[in-house]
């Protein structure tokens, strides 16, 4: 199986590498997205619950924590993977780390609302057809903290559908890359 890794750009493990193992469907955001992405996160990073969903090599949530946030959940399902995530943790001495080794959607249909996050990443692998169904599982989870930013990457020629109040505050392309920043609102009374 051969391996990879890329490096945190910013706060406490500036520099530090994250190492990973090739999964099927596995593609770290790129530093140049990565930095365009948390300078947008500033104002929302500082004591942030994270939730990074599809983890793959835990990248965006430990490049969070390395900026001040407060925990990160990071789901992943591929068991190699996960292994990486924990030994990074391990590497990183990240503390308020939680792995779980789940399918995202699954986990997402099964979150307590005890649960409430400030920030979410959710970078399902490209053509999976995965991210409409979890914008919708997430946003009815009850998990989101009021005005809670989500972060979204996804292949520029899929058409998303995000739920009607998750509003755009940022977005921007790169090659074959969408990404994009978006904030809940909670849903008004009528």
């Amino acid at each position: 199986m051969k391996s990879g890794s890329c490096r945190v750009i910013g706060g406490k493990w500036r520099g530090r590498k994250i190492k990973f193992e090739d999964a099927d469907g596995l593609r770290p955001t790129t530093d140049r997205i990565r930095e365009t992405v948390f300078n947008w996160l500033q104002p929302y990073i500082h004591q942030s619950r994270c939730l990074d969903a599809f983890a793959g090599s835990g990248v965006l949530g430990f490049e969070a924590l390395s900026r001040g946030a407060q925990e990160v959940v990071f789901i992943e399902h591929n068991n190699e993977t996960v292994k990486n995530l924990k030994l990074n943790s391990s590497v990183l001495d990240a503390e308020n780390v939680s792995i779980f080794q789940q399918d995202a959607l699954f986990w997402l249909q099964s979150v307590s609302s005890e649960h409430h996050f400030d920030l979410v990443f959710l970078d399902p692998p490209f053509y999976s057809e995965l991210l409409a169904e979890s914008c919708a599982l997430l946003n009815n989870s009850g998990c989101l903290a009021e005005d809670a930013i989500i972060y979204i990457e996804h292949n520029i020629d899929t058409d998303i559908d995000v739920p009607e109040n998750w509003h755009v505050l940022k977005e921007k392309k790169a090659g074959q890359v969408a990404y994009k920043l978006f904030e809940h609102r909670a849903v008004s009374e009528a």
